[in-house]
Parts: C-alpha cells; structure tokens; sequence
C-alpha cells in the first residue's frame, strides 16, 4: 500500500510502498476514503523539516532539553548517533480521517466489514490507504453524511473539546483568536450553542468566512473595530471566554485576550502560541486559564487508546471517542458545515506535490483533503438477479359488482393520494381498513366510510367476500403483507416498494408460484399520467435508441421521518426510487439490463444510469439538496430527431418535425393515481389482466436494488435472469 511520509533531517516528503498493517485484536483495518490534512499542525512540521539543524532546535526547545540530558547520561558519540538516526529517518504524517472497515480484529463487535467509520490519532489515522485503528479512535459515520465531512472528525472533536473546556452558556459571548481550521470549527459550535461570537484574525478571507458561519464580527487583531464590537456586544463588561487558537510566536494572542475578557472570565489555549502571560493584566481580573488537551480526556493515555479501556461514562461524560461520535452527529444534523471549509480536494497520487504548493503559500487553503482511488481487486462483475416469473395462474374469481376492498394501513399516502379516489367510486365498496392501532383504523372509517375497522389482519385476509387488499404500510412489510395476501387469494395492490431485498422479491415470486396467484399490481403510478400518456402517443414509435434524462428534485425530508430509518425501511431511493425507473422503462417500451450509480452526497444525491437492450439509456438524477421552489421533476426523452419533455406533470411538449405543447394547465399536478385505481378495480371487476405485467414490475424493482448494490461496488451492476 503507499503512504505519505516525511524525512525530519532532510525534509524529503515522498510517498512509499509500504507493507499492510496487520489488524490487531482490539481495532479495526480501515481502507481510507479521505483524510485531512492539517494546515496548521502538519504544515508547521513539514517547514520544520526543511530547517537547518540550528533552526530545528530553536523550534523545538523541548527536545534539545532530551538531547543535552541523554549526552550527560550516554555521552556525546552515543547521542549524536541515536539522534541523527532518528532524525534520518522517515515519519507519518496525518491524524484525521474517514475511511471503510475492511477487517475486523479480535474483541470488536460495535462495526462490521464494510461500515463508514472516521478515525483520530497521529499513530492510527495518517495519509495512507490503509490503517489499523484502535476501538478508542474510530465512530461510526452516521447515514448520510458525506465521508469527505466525516474527514473532519478528528479537527472536530479538537475544536469541540475545547468548547468544552470554555463551559458555554446560553446568551454568552466569546472572542475566538485564530480564524484558521480549529477557529472557524470553534465559531460554528459556539453559534450552535447559543453563544454571540467576535473572531479575530489578520487574514480579511477568514473573517469574512467565520462571518458565514455565525460569527457576529470579525476584524484585524489591531483593529480598533474589534474592540469597539465588543464593547457593544457586552455593555463594555467584556467576553465571557476566548479561545486562543492562533499559531505563532507573537504573544499578541494572549495579550487580547486579557484586554477583550471580562472580569473572572475564561480564557481557553487550543492552539500552539506564545504564552507569556502579563501577570498584572491576569491577576487583576483574575482570569481563568484552561488548556484543552487534544481530542479530550483518554488523550496520551495508552490504557485507553491502544488496549481499548474506556472511561465509564458516570465519571467522564466526553471522552475522545465520544467527542468524535458527537462531532460527527451535529455535522449529521446540519448544526455544523464543514463544506465552505473545504479549499482543496487533490489525488492522494498527488500528496507531495499538494504539499510543496501549501508549504509555498501557492496553495492558500483553509482546509485540503486527499482523496483516495478506490481498490482495483479482480471481481466478477456485481449482478442482480432478476427472477423468472412462473405462475401456474390459478383460477380468476368470477366478475362481480361491488368489488369490496381492504387497506393494510392508513398512513398519509393511503389517506391523501389513494382512499380520495376511492371514496364514492361506482362499482367500489370499502369493506375493512386495518391498522396496527385501534385509533388510527377508527379514524379512516370515519373519514372514508368503510364499512369496518379492525386491527386483526388474520380476520380479513380469512374473509372470502373481500377481493382486493390494499397494502399502503411502512417499506419492510410490504413483501411480507404481500405474500400474505397472495396465499390468501386475494388481488394485491402494494404501493412501492415492493421489496427491499433480492431474497424478498424471491419470496414474492416464489409466493405467486407456490399459489397460483399472480394478481399483483406495484404503485407505480406516473405511466398513468394523462399528460404523460398523451406526449408518448404524440412522440410516437422510434425506430432507433433514445435518450431520457429524468431530474427528480426530492427535496429534504423532516427530522424524524420514518424514511430515514435505512437500518429498517431501506434508503430513501429504495423505497419511491422505482416510481422514475418504472417511468423510464415504460417511455423507452423494455426493462434495462444493466445499472450504474454513484452518490454525490453521502448516499442522498444519486446519479443512476440505466442500459437497455437496444443501446437506449436514462439517466436519473436524484438530488435532495435543490431548492423548494425548482419544480419536483422534469423529464426529456430525445430520439430519431424528436424530443418529448414534461414539466412536473404540469405541462408536456414534444418537439419533431411539428411541435405539440399540452393546450392549456391541468388544474392539479395529475401524476396517474386516479387512472391507475381504475385500470386495477377493472382488472379486478372482469378477471383481465393487472395493468403492468408483472415482469415488468419484478424487473422495475431488481433494477431498484441494483442501485444500492451498485453505490456499494462503484461498479456497473449487470440484470441477470437466475442461472
């Protein structure tokens, strides 16, 4: 594997061949995505490294104090020889990065193979593809947030621990000095906390910065403005805190600080800088001066880092682990934003060269990260299986009027965009709504007229009258729900998805098989669409491969939301992702073969790509990060000279050799509910055929989990019928 490293006594930086660390008990191996590199610390110790051998020692008086006791102790030859073999040798460099576990060791069980974890120390998270990391140094990366924010873990936890030593109250103010990495990360938590913050720095793009980020006013450390934002912020009384996280020799930091800091304030050290402390400026308002050590408490500690002994949590609440658990969930939630931070983003390939433009000043940067290719290993192409369908049809229930319905669920959808439809239909009965909740089940009754309510789903699956059964729940029972149904011989309307797993729609499958009922029907509900209906009639047969591009602006969704629970309920493209594929698949009249997908944004903002069998592709770009006001979809499909487009179900146009644009605006968005309840009670009512086949929608959904397979291989994954 390659590794950055750095020569002290000549300053080479290079990047080696090194063998794979091995993965001890009691951490795990971790491939590295990104890693950041410090602009601060690392860079002080690569222009450390191009010193002279006198300049090296002013630098770093501690040392020479452990050269002068060793030569008093071992004599003079002894000591030369062990420092300058020290010193020509070569050293990590690195301490903050996100990366995937590739192999688990003895005695570690909160990760799996394959989980996003960020990782901290100068010994375990360094610029290199792979690293052993110890139990104490690693968190687990919350879903959805972006591996290149997950970087910042450790600078984090940094920043975080010296809030944390600042003891911040809601209302306070606080003075940061330093507006370089750790001051803007201090800024950000301190605005999140309630806190009215003043930054200080002599590099005008920094305060405008920290400015962005929540800072009231930052100005020039010699700025009379400053002193004057800060008087008015505190009726002249003074911050409650400063935080020094300033670099350098100058003991101007300081001396700010007792100027700036009210009286018995708390005045906190992060960075490295000049501590000559006025005794007659401290002494008189009796400052409070705190260190924040590192990451927090474990720090330095061996038991803790390398052999895994944790702090119970009774006596210290925030351990380097759990700052770094902590970090990572407020850049989860929103309450901190790395991404202005990011300058740079360089091939790990081009480590050296990154370096010598920072170390140079040609490269300004607040934050540059390394990001790392992805490992080239021999595999066979990833595949999705997509089942064969075989049915030995059963005998179609005879046609009758009303068809009486059931609904597994009540839910918004049920309620908003499918019983509306329902209620009142010529033809329809609603028999029984079922709820896990007795409320909820009486609510729907009163609110749509069903003629029962109950929360035994045995008693209507056992009820022979009822024809059709509604499954509108959450996304990990619906196949389940479904089989259900299907063996008690009813007609089955899922709404999407239908499954979450290839061993689920294997089960469906089987399920149809084992019955002899194939009387399925997935709410896939835009081919439905008038509108769209329409322009495809108008756009006409093709005789050569189209192109669709499908933007589907999603939007976020509330904190909270049952559809981020990815551990139960699947990704959220997972659960309506098959809405636009369905769409897709029915504009270009076949199923696609193969899929490609790639995140731009944790795994929220996908790019999928789909193949079909004549050369014909689509492209869905599934983004939730564009504003509310851009419209939810928009769709182009262009082929043989002919291009069809639709504006959100609002508008439809095709463009040929004449052009075609819808008449005049619907007076709602219709995206095909309404037409798609019709074609299924008919099908219900006279025994015909389910409005999609159900090849298609097995294909539809295979497709679906092949975006998940394919985010996870970064690779194309193939649609392969079984072998």
């Amino acid at each position: 594997m390659k590794q950055v490293v750095q020569n002290y006594k000549s300053g080479e930086l290079a990047v080696l061949d090194v063998p794979v660390p091995g993965c001890k008990p009691g951490g795990v191996l971790v491939r590295t995505g990104y890693s950041l590199i410090s602009t601060g610390t690392e860079l002080m110790k690569v222009s450390e490294a191009g010193m002279s051998m006198l300049g090296k020692a002013r630098s770093r008086p501690d040392q020479v104090g452990k050269v002068m006791q060793s030569v008093a102790t071992n004599g003079l030859p002894a000591t030369y020889r062990k420092v300058m073999g020290k010193l020509d040798s070569y050293t990590p460099l690195g301490y903050s990065l996100c990366g995937t576990v590739e192999q688990v060791g003895a005695g570690v069980d909160d990760v799996k193979v394959g989980d996003l974890v960020a990782c901290a120390g100068n010994e375990h998270a360094l610029h290199a593809e792979l690293n052993w990391v110890p139990k104490n140094l690693y968190a687990r990366v919350p879903d959805g947030l972006a591996p290149r924010h997950a970087a910042f873990g450790t600078v984090g936890s940094i920043a975080l621990q010296g809030v944390r030593q600042g003891e911040p109250q809601l209302g306070e103010s606080a003075l940061v000095i330093g507006l370089g990495l750790i001051g803007q990360l201090v800024v950000q938590l301190l605005a999140a906390a309630g806190v009215r913050v003043v930054g200080v720095d002599p590099d005008p793009a920094r305060c405008e910065l920290a400015e962005g980020s929540g800072a009231e006013t930052c100005g020039h450390p010699e700025s009379a403005a400053v002193v004057a934002a800060v008087a008015e912020l505190t009726d002249g009384h003074g911050v409650d805190q400063v935080y020094l996280a300033a670099g350098g020799s100058s003991n101007g930091p300081v001396e700010l600080a007792a100027k700036l800091c009210r009286d018995r304030g708390r005045v906190v050290d992060i960075g490295k800088c000049r501590l000559d402390l006025p005794w007659n400026a401290y002494y008189e308002k009796e400052l409070d001066v705190r260190f924040s050590r590192s990451y927090g408490p474990g720090r330095y500690d061996p038991s803790y880092e390398l052999e895994g002994r944790d702090y119970p949590i009774g006596y210290v609440r925030w351990t380097e682990r759990r700052n770094l658990a902590c970090f990572l969930d407020l850049l989860a939630r929103g309450s901190v934003d790395v991404e202005p931070l990011i300058t740079h983003v360089a091939d790990f390939d081009d480590a050296v060269e990154t370096y010598q433009r920072l170390k140079d000043g040609e490269l300004k940067a607040i934050t540059a990260l390394f990001r790392y290719p992805e490992p080239t290993v021999e595999t066979e192409a990833p595949a999705v299986t997509v089942p064969a369908v075989s049915a030995r049809t059963g005998p179609v229930r005879a046609a009758r009027t009303p068809v009486r319905l059931a609904f597994v669920g009540a839910g918004n959808y049920a309620t908003s965009m499918l019983l509306p439809h329902l209620t009142g239909r010529e033809g329809v009965e609603l028999a029984t709504v079922v709820t896990t909740t007795a409320l909820s089940a009486a609510n729907a009754q009163r609110k749509f007229g069903f003629a029962d309510a109950t929360t035994d789903l045995d008693a209507v699956l056992g009820d022979k009258s009822i024809d059709a059964v509604f499954v509108v729940t959450r996304h990990s029972s619906h196949a389940d729900l479904t089989r259900q149904a299907l063996l008690a011989g009813k007609s089955v309307f899922v709404e999407k998805p239908l499954a979450l797993s290839e061993d689920e729609l294997a089960g469906v499958l089987a399920t149809v098989e084992e019955s002899g009922n194939d009387r399925l029907q997935v709410g896939f509900n835009r081919r439905f669409s008038p509108l769209l209906r329409e322009a495809k009639q108008r756009f006409g047969a093709r005789s050569g491969p189209a192109h669709l591009r499908y933007l589907v602006n999603a939007g976020r969704l509330d904190h909270g939301s049952w559809y981020l629970r990815q551990g139960t309920e699947g990704s959220r493209f997972a659960g309506e992702g098959g809405h636009f594929i369905d769409t897709a698949s029915w504009l270009l009249d076949a199923d696609p073969v193969s899929v490609y997908a790639t995140a731009t944004s944790g795994n929220e903002d996908l790019q999928v790509v789909l193949r079909y069998p004549d050369g014909s592709t689509a492209t869905i770009a599934y983004v939730t990060t564009g504003p509310a006001a851009f419209p939810k979809e928009t769709l182009d499909l262009v082929a043989d000279g002919r291009a069809l487009r639709l504006d959100d179900f609002v508008r439809a146009s095709v463009f040929g050799s004449k052009r075609w644009v819808s008449s005049r605006l619907p007076k709602a968005r219709d995206k095909g509910q309404n037409a798609e309840l019709a074609s299924f009670i008919r099908a219900v009512r006279t025994g015909g055929p389910m409005p999609v086949p159900l090849e298609s929608l097995v294909a539809t959904t295979a497709a679906t989990l092949a975006v998940q397979a394919g985010l996870a291989g970064g690779a194309p994954v193939t649609l392969a019928g079984p072998r």
